[in-house]
């Protein structure tokens, strides 16, 4: 398997994955996006932050990018993850591979704190998380309505950086990867 940073070109195929799971309530969109505003989110999120597929035999497995978690400069610390996994490649360790490279960036961007928002009922993916080292905070009750049902969503938190003192200041994720070459 090949861990690469997502571009626009992978937008349908991310599109696809992600169509295989709108209609559930594991994500709070009800209609899906277009291609464009696929397109669109790839650009906006891997201007700062990693946005990864993983792919297998030429194909597209699955996808984990990361973004800021809220708006407000002294959240700029905190991060909100997200993965989807075409539904034949969950089990297959695709999805723990590609969380721990998108945590790893994190962590040398000096993010401190790592959000997972997961709904309810979804005991896979918070075992998921929690396997890798989230611990579950949080529960926002019956906080969206989706096919007839209201639906909780439990937040997750993996601590990446010390909360010894002031933080590093955060830097984008193409400092990092200038230190790489």
């Amino acid at each position: 398997m090949e861990i690469r940073f997502a571009t626009e070109d992978d937008a349908q195929a991310l599109l696809d994955i992600y169509a295989q799971y709108i209609d559930s309530f594991i994500t709070f969109e009800t209609s899906l996006p277009s291609l464009e505003d696929f397109k669109r989110r790839i650009r906006e999120f891997s201007a700062f932050y990693p946005y990864l597929v993983s792919v297998e035999d030429g194909r597209i497995t699955g996808y984990a990018y990361a973004h800021r978690a809220f708006t407000r400069d002294a959240y700029r610390f905190d991060a909100e993850t997200t993965i989807y996994l075409d539904r034949a490649s969950q089990h297959t360790g695709t999805g723990e591979a590609l969380y721990t490279r998108l945590l790893d960036y994190l962590r040398r961007m000096n993010i401190v704190n790592a959000y997972a928002l997961v709904t309810e009922p979804n005991r896979q993916s918070v075992y998921f998380h929690q396997k890798l080292g989230f611990r579950s905070f949080a529960t926002f009750e019956d906080t969206g309505y989706k096919n007839g049902q209201w639906i909780s969503v439990v937040w997750l938190v993996k601590v990446l950086g010390d909360k010894d003192g002031a933080p590093r200041e955060i830097r984008p994720l193409s400092a990092v990867l200038a230190e790489e070459e």
